[in-house]
């Protein structure tokens, strides 16, 4: 077999294409045109071009002066390909959202709508008290013990796994199910609530309804009720309700917020209304406080599952007090 001895190539005297075609009839040098196009592109590179990749050793001295400022556009429209002119400048806020409202309600409609809003908190009080009966060490201590027993029956007893998914599976849904019979009485309790619930028995006066409207929709609600004076009250109904209701008190039998918009301050503010409306028209020095039998005070449950229930009205107490509290700094 004959030895083949390969030639040596001039990169200098030959040209690009005589190049590629050499190197490609030499055998094992099976290599595509492209590829000896970038090796030519890069071999003739200059130096100074080289300088401007950050990523690349510096080949020649250079500046920081000579290098070219940071550039305002954003990496997105880099990275899409886009060019600078392209990329969407940064528009203003949109001031097309709705306005935030608040004010005594005087229409009808408007009334029975905060009147739905507060049954609606009196029927979210089955999921809270649901979510806490569940999770309660007494209830919990009554589970365990009937599934003990399934399975000393079941299994330990008979070493039937089919009876003993059963057993368990029908303890575990019997347990579900009392805890949403005994709280699925504050359904009941949040239709029981009607438009007579709002007019004062003694006096037959209607209590101020206080909205919070978010554009087109009601998303805050209190009743207040204005009573006058205890030395006035059995003179009430022969003099004008203004002057009966001088030294008087605000009470707040309901105050609730919808679900979504709770936490952003929007109880705060019918707080605040609550109180204004009350000193304008029972005087600067009038209380404000809860009813003791407000619209959420029933509990259907008994009294060691209402300990949630019973935090929340202490939080709602310091929240009328901070709101009282403010208003006496002001005068000052």
């Amino acid at each position: 077999m004959a030895h083949v001895v390969p030639r040596e190539l001039d990169l200098n005297t030959c040209g690009h294409d005589s190049i590629v075609n050499k190197l490609t009839a030499v055998p094992g040098l099976r290599t595509s045109t492209a590829f000896f196009t970038f090796l030519r592109a890069n071999l003739v590179v200059n130096p100074s071009a080289m300088s401007s990749n950050a990523n690349t050793p510096m080949l020649e001295p250079a500046s920081s002066q000579t290098l070219p400022p940071p550039s305002p556009v954003p990496l997105a429209a880099v990275a899409d390909g886009r060019s600078p002119a392209a990329a969407p400048p940064l528009g203003p806020v949109p001031d097309d959202l709705p306005p935030l409202e608040i004010g005594v309600l005087q229409d009808e409609a408007d009334q029975v709508d905060a009147l739905n809003l507060v049954a609606d908190s009196i029927a979210q009080q089955r999921q809270l008290a649901s979510f806490h009966a569940v999770f309660h060490p007494y209830p919990l201590a009554a589970l365990a013990a009937a599934l003990a027993l399934a399975f000393q029956y079941s299994w330990r007893a008979r070493r039937d796994v089919g009876l003993a998914l059963m057993l368990h599976s029908a303890v575990l849904m019997t347990y579900l199910l009392a805890i949403r019979y005994f709280t699925g009485r504050y359904i009941a309790v949040a239709e029981a609530l009607n438009w007579d619930w709002m007019v004062a028995p003694d006096t037959g006066d209607q209590d101020v309804v206080v909205g919070v409207r978010y554009g087109k929709t009601l998303i805050g609600a209190l009743v207040l009720r204005l009573e006058p004076p205890a030395a006035v009250a059995a003179a009430a109904k022969r003099r004008t309700r203004s002057s009966a209701l001088r030294g008087g008190k605000g009470v707040i039998r309901a105050w609730t917020v919808m679900l979504r918009y709770r936490g952003k301050g929007v109880g705060s503010d019918l707080l605040h209304e609550a109180v204004k409306v009350t000193r304008e028209k029972c005087g600067k020095e009038a209380t404000v406080g809860f009813a003791k039998e407000h619209a959420n005070s029933t509990m259907v449950m008994p009294g060691v599952f209402n300990g949630h229930f019973r935090k929340n009205e202490q939080r709602a107490a310091k929240a009328l007090d901070k709101v009282l509290g403010e208003g006496m700094r002001r005068k000052r």
